[in-house]
């Protein structure tokens, strides 16, 4: 155990050494000013050289104040400016848009880090990655739980037999988003925007996706029931959501979701022998419970926060560009995503199981 603690923050995924990866950084929400810039200009293989917003103007006033060379507007990379400028581009618009850049990148030639979820709908993300694989471009979906220490370690663990059989799975995912973007018309209460609905969407592909990625498993059928009750909620269905998942040897998973509650993240994997548990979970200051038997053992991560997650999803990102490695969380894998998404949505419709398999 206290070689597995002093290994703890190594970059086992790490291929290349140097080498510089030119991003594009396409949609400047508080997300990419606040959190991507600053971290990918502290990473070790990437840099930021291209601003691409709804008016040049916003975009030169972006790149200006954070000492970066272009800016552009939507309209000018889709007519492929600034090309030279940039290796890679980075989508951060709300959903419904994603589609579009990605088509465009890949006509340039260019690699994607696309946000999650991929798209609003499973028709749009299969259009991506096939535009991608037809483009011959790397397609990576930014699920920064999957280069995250504490969760890349508790694979680790899974996978060696910590827990034993996995058995169960609880995750959670909350937060206040009227408090934090106190827009009633916000994209994310539009469905038309945010796609199937906006707590699973948003924030329970956070439960899903890590869980998929820890027990290299996915679900095989989905129950769930969804109901909103605040007014500005009334677009979308799922202001609160819960969901029964059956995965892959009968792993039981509930995962309990909204965009209305008090902010909380946790996640929970039960085994016939022993349990993991990250509570928090999501949302940076990611801590680790390790459980068997009678031993305990707490792994305080706090150093590790969203701005220092994101720098390691880049820099995971640079090194699979650079170095031609295989991508963990691909096109394929987000779209499976799409799909899991797609049939807790139906089921809380019509009442009834979805099976996936």
């Amino acid at each position: 155990m206290q070689q597995w603690l002093d290994e703890y923050e190594e970059r086992d995924w790490q291929t290349v050494d140097d080498g510089t990866v030119r991003y594009a950084l396409i949609g400047l929400g508080w997300w990419t000013k606040d959190v991507a810039i600053p971290a990918i200009e502290r990473s070790d293989l990437g840099e930021v050289s291209v601003l691409v917003s709804s008016s040049t103007e916003k975009a030169e006033r972006i790149a200006d104040e954070n000492g970066v060379e272009r800016g552009i507007s939507y309209d000018e990379y889709h007519e492929g400016a600034a090309s030279d400028a940039y290796d890679a581009v980075y989508i951060g618009t709300p959903n419904a848009y994603h589609l579009e850049y990605a088509e465009t990148a890949a006509d340039l030639g260019k690699a994607v880090l696309c946000e999650k979820p991929m798209e609003a709908t499973v028709e749009r993300a299969e259009a991506m990655v096939e535009a991608c694989e037809d483009a011959d471009v790397p397609l990576m979906i930014a699920y920064r739980m999957q280069t995250e220490p504490a969760v890349r370690r508790a694979r680790e663990l899974i996978e060696e037999g910590f827990i034993g059989e996995p058995a169960t799975v609880q995750g959670h995912n909350s937060q206040r988003l009227l408090e934090m973007i106190p827009d009633e018309d916000q994209w994310r209460l539009d469905p038309d925007v945010s796609g199937y609905g906006t707590s699973v969407m948003d924030l329970g592909i956070y439960s899903i996706n890590t869980a998929r990625y820890l027990l290299g498993r996915d679900p095989v059928a989905v129950e769930s029931r969804m109901s909103s009750l605040h007014d500005a909620f009334e677009d979308v269905p799922d202001e609160r959501s819960s969901s029964l998942l059956q995965l892959e040897g009968d792993v039981r998973m509930v995962t309990t979701t909204s965009q209305n509650a008090q902010t909380d993240t946790q996640l929970k994997l039960t085994g016939t022998e022993g349990q993991i548990e990250l509570d928090p979970a999501f949302h940076g200051d990611v801590a680790l419970r390790l459980t068997k038997g009678d031993l305990v053992v707490d792994v305080d991560h706090r150093e590790f926060d969203a701005e220092r997650e994101v720098l390691e999803l880049f820099d995971y990102f640079s090194d699979r560009v650079l170095g031609d490695a295989e991508i963990g969380p691909d096109g394929r894998h987000g779209l499976e995503d799409m799909r899991i998404i797609r049939a807790i949505h139906e089921s809380a419709e019509t009442g009834e199981p979805v099976e996936l398999r």
